[in-house]
């Protein structure tokens, strides 16, 4: 799709559709709503006034225009009270905006969302504008049999959007800039959003490390995979062992961009990548289990990623890890009671073969302290815990350094990706004393994410480090007016933003 900028008056938009919005608690149109309602003969105000639009976020009203102005069509979009617009509000409603426009059969969409007395910048709109449309736009239907209608297919999926125009006062430049920073992060979400929706028969670890290598040879990243035997080398026991259930093979993916001083080993972002998780002999109620070809999205965020900074091009080195096997209950499977090694020599008592993310992260965490990346962030479905504590609205942030945790949040925020921080009291380690190994694998119910985050601090040092979990926001299960089910890419942009802010610290955010 075709994403640009213009900064004409937007009832000279030269598309069949555009897009406004308009405040809850306006009491007149403002804005780029104003303007069209003018040049409309009052159409808006009439229907604002009639109270068929009320301005609630998430309302959308298609006006036909008649000729009176160039664009066919206009979409009024409820942006909710003026005190809560943020770009965030502009994320989701220009997703909104271009679902309605795309089944209305609009072909050439201009967003006129945000605009000078909303209270949000312009520049961070216009990116906004571009990332909620094109992650609004996504769709994965690469495996329906017609996508043209018809007989069994799925009708009325060959209408898509050609063109995308953000429309925008200031200085042009400026806003093609955050447009093109907008773009580059969708699509990176979009592509994480892929990998994450691919089936587990399809989406081996083998395939995901195979994508990763075609991935970083479009962009220019380094790209460097173990198999089985360089992993033996390296003594990763833990990883193997979860592996050791399986007849597909494990992967160690390595992703580097070298955008920053030479020699300098700068930040590793290190993802979970299970291809599908059966809980190995621990086995997991059938009811659901196909959910878990999604316990990879930790590793499909670093990937996805690695993608946008690739393309961002900041001024730093940054490294992306991600351990990925698949953990069933074959013969040679891993059994409780077991003690793994992993490869910084620690061991691990098992407890429950479904704990297994955090082994495979161990060996990962290990790798990035051993080759002296610093900060170290994961990402990670970990634990069901964390959904009962946070729910399907934020992931869980455990961190031990205060800086690396707050540079996070403040990432996330322009991200739009919602984090809580959570603690990280040394009580908790009690929960995962051994009486037989370093470390037990899980600390019980109580403050299970915690204890699973105390776990993988046993693998980081003394290194600035910090453990995403993601289980409750990875994936969406309905379908909503500004997306559809299935992969979220969550961390995909707070990773990305942070690399750029950490390049920012070092003096400039591109080469």
């Amino acid at each position: 799709m075709e994403v640009g900028v213009s900064t004409r008056d937007v009832q000279q938009f030269d598309g069949d559709a555009v897009a406004v919005g308009v405040f809850s608690d306006d009491a007149e149109v403002q804005g780029p709503a104003a303007t069209l309602d003018k040049a409309m003969a009052g159409v808006i105000s009439q229907l604002r006034a009639s109270g068929e639009i009320t301005g609630t976020a998430g309302e959308v009203t298609l006006i036909h225009t008649l000729g009176k102005i160039e664009p066919e069509r206009v979409a009024i979009l409820g942006l909710g009270p003026r005190k809560r617009f943020t770009a965030d509000r502009v994320r989701r409603a220009a997703a909104i905006a271009s679902r309605a426009l795309r089944k209305a059969g609009a072909k050439r969409v201009g967003l006129a969302l945000a605009w000078a007395e909303s209270g949000v910048n312009l520049a961070q709109a216009a990116r906004a504008a571009a990332e909620g449309a094109l992650l609004g736009l996504y769709a994965f239907d690469v495996y329906k049999a017609k996508k043209n209608g018809g007989n069994g297919g799925n009708e009325g999926a060959c209408k898509e959007i050609e063109a995308l125009t953000i429309l925008g006062r200031g200085r042009e430049p400026a806003l093609r800039s955050a447009v093109e920073r907008g773009r580059i992060l969708a699509e990176a979400t979009n592509f994480a959003r892929d990998l994450g929706n691919e089936p587990p028969n399809v989406l081996s670890p083998e395939e995901l490390a195979n994508r990763a290598r075609r991935m970083a040879e479009e962009t220019g990243l380094e790209c460097e995979i173990f198999g089985q035997k360089e992993m033996e080398k390296q003594g990763m026991g833990a990883l193997l062992g979860v592996a050791q259930g399986s007849e597909r093979e494990p992967r160690f993916i390595i992703l580097r961009w070298r955008g920053g001083r030479k020699g300098e080993p700068g930040p590793a972002f290190v993802g979970k990548g299970i291809t599908f998780d059966t809980g190995g002999i621990s086995i997991k109620p059938a009811e659901g289990m196909q959910a878990m070809k999604m316990d990879m999205c930790g590793g499909a965020a670093v990937i996805g990623a690695m993608r946008a900074i690739a393309l961002l091009k900041p001024a730093i080195n940054v490294t992306g890890i991600v351990p990925t096997t698949e953990n069933m209950p074959g013969g040679n499977a891993y059994r409780p009671g077991d003690i793994l090694r992993a490869s910084n020599g620690k061991t691990i008592e098992i407890v429950n073969t479904d704990a297994e993310g955090r082994l495979i992260l161990a060996d990962a965490l290990s790798y990035a302290v051993k080759h002296q990346h610093t900060p170290i962030v994961d990402a990670a479905t970990l634990t069901g815990a964390c959904v009962i504590a946070l729910g399907h609205v934020r992931a869980g942030l455990y961190s031990n350094d205060e800086t690396l945790q707050r540079a996070i949040m403040a990432a996330s925020e322009t991200a739009g990706e919602k984090y809580w921080p959570m603690p990280m009291d040394e009580e908790y380690e009690a929960q995962i004393a051994s009486e037989v190994a370093d470390v037990k694998q899980t600390g019980g119910r109580p403050a299970g994410s915690i204890t699973a985050a105390k776990v993988l601090e046993n693998f980081v040092a003394e290194t600035p480090w910090a453990h995403m979990d993601i289980a409750g926001v990875n994936d969406s299960e309905k379908r909503d007016a500004a997306s559809d089910p299935g992969a979220t890419g969550f961390a995909v942009r707070t990773f990305a933003e942070l690399a750029m802010q950490l390049a920012d610290r070092n003096g400039t955010s591109a080469r």
